[in-house]
This record gives C-alpha cells, structure tokens and sequence, in this order.
C-alpha cells in the first residue's frame, strides 16, 4: 500500500467535486463535515442541511437520520418535528438503529406526532434487536413502567442489562435500583453494589446518592 501524508483541504476537495456530481455519498459526507465542523471546514449548519437534503433524496440512509437531527434540534434551520419526525422513519424504514431511536423518542414524546406509545415501542425493540443502548434502556423503561405494554419486570430487566453491560449509565442505576427492590430478580446486594458504583463512576447522581447510603 502507498502511504501519504494526510491533507484535510486536498480530501475535501474530491470530496465536493463528488458531492457536486449528485454522488450521495459524498454529500452526506459533505454535510456531515459542515454540521461538525470537522476535515478541514468551519461548522455551517446551513451548508450541512443543503448538503444532507441533496444526500437524503437520493435515499442514503444516514443522511435521512442526520437530517432529521438537523430539523429536532433546529440547527441552521426552524425546528420542525415533523420534517424531523419525516427523515428519521425514511432513514428508520431502511434498517438505520439510530433512526429507530430517534423515531421512538419522537412518538414516546408526542412531538410532533401524537403521543403512540405502542408505535415507540415498535422503533424502539426494532433498534433494540440491533444494539443501540439507548433503544434498550428506554425499552426497558416501558416495560418496567408499563407505558404501551404490560408492566413487565423481567423484561425490563432483560433491556436494562443489555443496555447497562454497553455502559449506559441510567440502565446501570435501574439495574441496581431492581436488585435492591427485588423486581424481577431475588434482591441481591452485592449486585446492587456492582451496577450503582459503575453508574456513580460516570458521574450518575443518584447512583452515587444510592451507593453513599
């Protein structure tokens, strides 16, 4: 293999004269640089949206689901949960976990959809099923508060592990939290002990609170 010397300006060069070829993969990637501020180009959020929408047209995956972060957080742009809530179920329909999340959140929410707890749930195991942690806790917490489901203690215990052994730190706390209440599982102190100090370690307040006590 040649080896050369790295030139972020030279990078963004090819990658611009793809991008302005219609090539969707180097307008995500040109949007993704702007809404970052990353390789060699100044953070743009209105250069990121026109890049990502070309993307996102074409129907590149990750281009919908950062699009859609761009419309949730109003970046360069008025925040529109719709147009949010739009990008990330393309993006969703196409396999993408964080796209699944995200549509989740949004019906879990109600912003910008009505509140469907039963179509958060459906996003959120589809992401889940894939990996995303954040998909795992917040199923998890359906399943223990009974939001959508039956209330159901063991599998919320099943999410909350699988998202606390990736190190999300809330999975932890609840973790421990049911070990402690025995919900679920036989109480179990030394498991108690093992989850809320991993969770205090990342800074959780109320693990730290629960472990100090």
């Amino acid at each position: 293999l040649i080896s050369y010397p790295r030139d972020l300006k030279e990078g963004l060069k090819w990658f611009r004269l793809s991008a302005e070829q219609g090539y969707a993969k180097a307008q995500f990637r040109l949007g993704f640089n702007y809404m970052l501020g990353i390789s060699g180009v100044q953070r743009d959020y209105k250069e990121a949206e026109k890049w990502l929408r070309l993307s996102a047209e074409q129907g590149y995956a990750y281009a919908q689901y950062y699009l859609g972060l761009v419309y949730a957080k109003g970046l360069g742009v008025p925040q529109d949960y719709k147009e949010a809530e739009k990008w990330y179920r393309l993006s969703a329909e196409q396999g993408d976990a964080y796209a699944q999340y995200y549509l989740g959140l949004v019906y879990e929410l109600g912003k910008g959809v009505p509140q469907d707890y039963a179509e958060a749930e459906k996003w959120y195991r589809l992401a889940a099923e894939q990996g995303n942690a954040y998909a795992q806790y917040n199923l998890g917490l359906m399943y223990y508060e009974g939001l959508g489901v039956a209330q159901d203690y063991k599998e919320a215990l099943k999410w909350f592990r699988l998202s606390a052994k990736q190190g999300d730190a809330d999975a932890q706390y609840n973790l421990g939290l049911m070990y402690y209440e025995g919900q679920g599982v036989p109480q179990d102190y030394k498991e108690v002990l093992k989850w809320y100090r991993l969770a205090a370690d990342q800074g959780h307040a109320r693990a730290q609170l629960n472990l100090g006590l």
